[in-house]
C-alpha cells in the first residue's frame, strides 16, 4: 500500500513540474498507539492498541488556506477472520486509489479544500486505526467532513445509511446514482442493526459530520471465506467509483459546504429518498408538515365530498368511519398475528426454523400468505356492515394521518405513508368518473391506487429485506429470528397494499369466505414448501466458530463449538464431530455463555450471540506447552504499591503475549482510576480490555488504581482471566505455514476437511487456535 501511494505522489509531482498545476500531493505514514473505550450490544469493552499504522494521503492545492479545511474519505485495509476481505474493504481501498488516479489525470483540476485519503488499518479490531487518526494525526483536526466507504455485501448498488447534517444531504444530492432513504439512516441510527463503522470515531473524536455509505446486497458473505473477487458483481466498484467521485469533486470545490461546518453542524431534520432510479428527493421536515398537514385536511374535505349513505343506513359520516377504522385497526392486528402463528409452527412445532435463510425475498414466500390470510379472516364480521366507499376513504384519511402524526414527532420515515397516500388521494378525486350508480368503487381505480404504494414498499423492502435476513439468521440460538423476519414482512407488506382491504368489502361474505379458503390453502402450501426447504446451502452458509483452547493454568486442552444461530442440527454436528475428534461417545451440554465465559472473549462482545459447547481434548503425556516455556503468556505486576489506610492498591499490569494476537484480559475490580479513560465504573464490575498491536509487538502495561473494599475485595487481589488467538494458529488464514502452528492447526486441518465433506459446504467455520489461563496479582 505504501508503494501504490508514494507512486501517486510521484504522479502528482510529474503533473506539477509538467503543466504547473495547483497540487500538492502528500504520504503520511502514521504509527502510534492509545486507548479507547468501546460500548457495544449494552456492553463495556476497552480497547488498547499498540504500534497501529496508517497511511494518508492529502491532496491539496498547496496551499495553507486550501488545507484549512479539508475533506476525510476513509476505508479500512485490514479483513477480520476468515474472510479474505475483497469486499469488506478491499473495494472501497480500490475506489479510493482510483479516485486519486481519476482526480489527478483531470485537465486543470485542482482542489479548493483538501481532501484527505485515510486507509487505515484497523477498523476490524473495533475501529483502532480510524481512532488512532482521529485523536494524534495533525492533519486530522482539519477534516471538516467525512465519506465512510464500507461494504457488508457483495451486490447491488452501495447504500447511503448514514447522512448526519444539512449539507451533507445536499451534497450527495449531486451523485449520478443515489441509492439512499432517510428510513434506513432512521433504522440504522435507532441501534436496531448491531453493527458499526469507521463512522463513529469520527463522529465521536473529530465531531464532523459525513456520509457513511456501503454495498449490502447478498451480505451472506459478509465476513465469510466466500468474501472473494469472484462473487463481487460486475459493476458494483463502478457504482460506488462514479458516487464517490462526484462527492469528493463537488465538496473540494468552491461550491463546497465544508468551511461552514468548521464550527459545528446539527442533526439533519431533512426527508431525502431515492425514487424509480436515480431521482433524489428532499425537503426539510418543517415542509413535510405543512405538505402532510394540508394533505389531511384536503383528505378530510374530499371524503365529506365524496360521503356515500353508509351501512347501516343513518349512521352518518363520522359514525361510519369509526366503525372503518375499527375495521382497519383489526385487519392490521390481523396481518401481525398470522404470520406470527405460521413463525410458532414453524419453529416450536414443525423445528424448521430460519428454513427462509438462503434468500431475502423467501420471507415474502413463507409470511406473505399468512398476513394475507389475517387480514381476510379480521373482515368477515365486518361484511355487510361497512360500505366499499366507506373503507377506502377510510383508507386515504388513516395514510394521511399517520403520515402526518409521524411526522409532527420529527420522525422522517412518513414519508413512506405520504408517498402512498398522494397517488390516492387524486385516484379517489378523480374515481367519481369510473364509478357505477350503485356508489361503488371503479375496478380500475384499486388498479391506479395501488401502482405508487407497491412500488414504494418495493424500493423499501428490497434493501431491507437484503439487510435484515442475513444478519437476523446469525442473532443466536436464543433470539427470536423467525418472529423477527414475520414483523418485519407484516411492516413491509402492509403499506404495499393500502386498498387490500376496501377491496375484502366490495363482494361480499361467501366471496371473502371462498377468499379464506384459497389463502389458508397458499399458505399451508407455502409452510409445506418450507418444511421440506434446508435453511443453507454453499452460497448461503451456516456460520459456527471452533476454538482450539490450550489452558496453561490446568494443562488441558478444549475443543469449544459454537453457532450464531438457531437453526436445528448443530447440536447433531458438534455430537458428530465429538465422536469424532474429542475423547467422549457425545456431545456434552452447551455452557452457558456471559460476561465470565472467558473462553470466548476474542469475540467479546458479539460472543453473547453464541452457543456455546465445550469438548475436551487429550493431550500427548510427553506433550511441552510452548506457551510457558519459550514464548510464555504472562502477566504481572510491576510498581505495586498499597495503601491500606486510603483503602487503594495501584499497580502496573505488564502482559507479555509472544506469538499471540488479539489477547484479552478480564477481571473484576473497583477501579477508582486507570489510563484506559478518565471514567471509569464507580462501582465494582467486570471489565474487559482486548489488545489489539502490530506485528512484532508482543507486549503491553496497564495503569490501574482499584479500591480494596472490605464487602467486594478486602485483600485487593486482582483474579485475571486471560486469554489470546495463536498468530500462526488461525485457520484457514495461515494455512501457509500450518507446521508452525502446532497441534491446532494439525486438528483443524483435518476437521475442516471433514466438515465439508460432512456438511456439502454449507458451513463456513472460523477455526482459532486459543491460549488462556488465570493469574491472581
Amino acid at each position: 500500500m505504501v508503494i501504490q501511494v508514494n507512486k501517486i505522489k510521484e504522479q502528482c509531482e510529474n503533473i506539477v513540474a509538467k503543466t504547473g498545476r495547483k497540487l500538492q500531493c502528500e504520504v503520511s505514514r502514521q504509527e502510534g498507539s492509545g486507548h479507547h473505550r468501546f460500548d457495544m450490544m449494552g456492553k463495556r469493552l476497552y480497547k488498547t492498541y499498540n504500534n497501529l499504522s496508517n497511511i494518508i494521503v492529502r491532496i491539496s492545492d498547496g496551499t495553507e488556506e486550501g488545507k484549512e479545511h479539508a475533506l476525510l474519505v476513509n476505508a479500512h485495509l485490514d479483513s477480520t477472520l476468515p474472510s479474505p476481505g475483497a469486499a469488506d474493504d478491499a473495494i472501497s481501498v480500490g475506489v479510493m486509489l482510483e479516485c486519486m488516479r481519476v482526480l489527478l489525470a483531470t485537465p486543470d483540476w485542482s482542489p479548493r479544500h483538501a481532501i484527505i485519503f485515510l486507509f487505515n488499518h484497523a477498523e476490524e479490531c473495533l475501529q483502532d486505526g480510524s481512532h488512532l487518526f482521529s485523536t494524534q494525526h495533525p492533519w486530522a483536526s482539519t477534516a471538516r467532513a467525512v465519506i465512510n466507504l464500507e461494504a457488508a455485501g457483495t451486490t447491488g448498488r452501495e447504500l447511503l445509511f448514514q447522512a448526519t447534517s444539512e449539507q451533507m444531504i445536499e451534497a450527495y444530492s449531486h451523485v449520478p446514482r443515489p441509492y439512499g432513504t432517510v428510513f434506513a439512516n432512521e433504522i440504522f441510527s435507532s441501534g436496531i442493526i448491531l453493527s458499526d463503522t469507521d463512522f463513529r470515531q469520527f463522529e465521536q473524536y473529530l465531531n464532523i459530520s459525513g456520509l457513511d455509505m456501503a454495498i449490502v446486497g447478498n451480505s451472506y458473505l459478509y465476513h465469510m471465506r466466500k468474501d472473494l473477487v469472484e462473487n463481487i458483481e460486475p459493476g458494483v466498484a463502478q457504482h460506488m467509483g462514479e458516487n464517490a467521485l462526484a462527492l469528493i469533486s463537488y465538496l473540494a470545490s468552491d461550491k463546497s459546504p465544508i468551511p461552514d461546518l468548521a464550527s459545528g453542524y446539527s442533526k439533519p431534520r431533512t426527508v431525502y429518498f431515492t425514487y424509480i432510479g436515480r431521482l433524489f428527493f428532499s425537503y426539510s421536515f418543517a415542509t413535510a408538515k405543512i405538505i402532510y398537514g394540508l394533505l389531511f385536511l384536503a383528505s378530510v374535505g374530499l371524503v365529506k365530498f365524496t360521503f356515500t349513505e353508509p351501512i347501516p343506513k343513518g349512521s352518518g359520516l363520522w359514525t361510519a368511519q369509526g366503525n372503518a377504522v375499527k375495521a382497519t385497526c383489526l385487519g392490521v392486528a390481523g396481518t401481525f398475528i398470522a404470520p406470527n402463528v405460521v413463525a410458532v409452527l414453524m419453529r416450536n412445532v414443525l423445528h424448521k426454523n430460519l428454513s427462509w435463510f438462503s434468500d431475502p425475498l423467501a420471507p415474502l414466500l413463507l409470511y406473505g400468505p399468512a398476513c394475507l390470510l389475517g387480514a381476510l379472516v379480521s373482515q368477515y364480521f365486518f361484511i355487510g356492515k361497512i360500505h366499499e366507499r366507506t373503507a377506502w376513504t377510510n383508507t386515504l384519511l388513516m395514510q394521511t394521518f399517520v403520515a402526518f402524526g409521524l411526522q409532527w414527532m420529527d420522525i422522517g420515515s412518513a414519508a413512506i405513508f405520504f408517498m402512498s397516500a398522494l397517488p390516492l388521494f387524486f385516484v379517489v378525486l378523480v374515481d367519481t368518473l369510473f364509478a357505477s350508480g350503485s356508489g361503488d368503487v371503479a375496478l380500475i381505480s384499486y388498479v391506479l391506487g395501488q401502482v405508487f404504494p407497491v412500488l414504494t414498499s418495493s424500493l423499501i423492502a428490497i434493501p431491507t429485506l437484503e439487510v435484515f435476513v442475513p444478519l437476523t439468521g446469525r442473532m443466536g440460538a436464543e433470539a427470536p429470528a423467525d418472529h423477527i423476519i414475520a414483523i418485519l414482512v407484516a411492516i413491509l407488506g402492509a403499506p404495499a397494499f393500502p386498498l387490500a382491504i376496501p377491496l375484502m368489502h366490495r363482494f361480499g361474505k361467501q366471496a371473502l369466505l371462498r377468499g379464506i379458503i384459497i389463502t389458508s390453502v397458499l399458505a399451508a402450501a407455502s409452510i409445506a414448501f418450507f418444511s421440506a426447504k434446508a435453511p443453507y446451502d454453499d452460497m448461503h452458509q451456516k456460520r459456527i466458530f471452533i476454538l482450539h483452547m490450550e489452558n496453561v493454568t490446568t494443562s488441558e486442552q478444549h475443543l469449544h463449538l459454537a453457532a450464531s444461530d438457531g437453526a436445528p442440527g448443530f447440536e447433531i454436528l458438534v455430537d458428530s464431530i465429538v465422536r469424532e475428534f474429542g475423547t467422549t461417545e457425545h456431545a456434552p451440554a452447551p455452557v452457558d455463555m456471559n460476561d465470565h465465559n472467558s473462553d470466548w472473549d476474542s469475540l467479546y462482545p458479539f460472543s453473547a450471540f453464541l452457543t456455546p459447547f465445550k469438548v475436551p481434548l487429550a493431550v500427548p503425556k510427553n506433550y511441552v506447552s510452548p506457551w510457558v516455556n519459550e514464548r510464555k503468556f504472562s502477566i504481572y505486576a510491576i510498581e505495586d504499591e498499597k495503601d491500606l489506610v486510603g483503602g487503594t492498591r495501584s499497580l502496573k499490569i505488564k502482559i507479555d503475549h509472544p506469538g499471540l494476537i488479539w489477547t484479552v484480559i478480564a477481571f473484576d475490580a473497583h477501579v477508582l482510576k486507570w489510563d484506559l479513560d478518565d471514567n471509569p465504573p464507580d462501582e465494582f464490575a467486570r471489565h474487559h480490555v482486548k489488545e489489539a498491536s502490530f506485528y512484532g509487538t508482543d507486549s503491553y502495561e496497564l495503569n490501574l488504581v482499584i479500591k480494596i473494599s472490605p464487602e467486594t475485595n478486602p485483600d485487593g487481589k486482582l483474579h485475571i482471566n486471560y486469554m489470546g488467538l495463536q498468530e500462526k494458529g488461525i485457520w484457514p488464514a495461515k494455512k501457509a505455514v500450518k507446521e508452525q502452528g502446532g497441534a491446532a492447526m494439525e486438528l483443524f486441518e483435518r476437521l475442516d476437511s471433514w466438515l465439508d465433506k460432512t456438511t456439502g459446504g454449507t458451513v463456513d467455520a472460523l477455526l482459532m487456535g486459543c491460549v488462556g489461563g488465570v493469574e491472581e496479582l
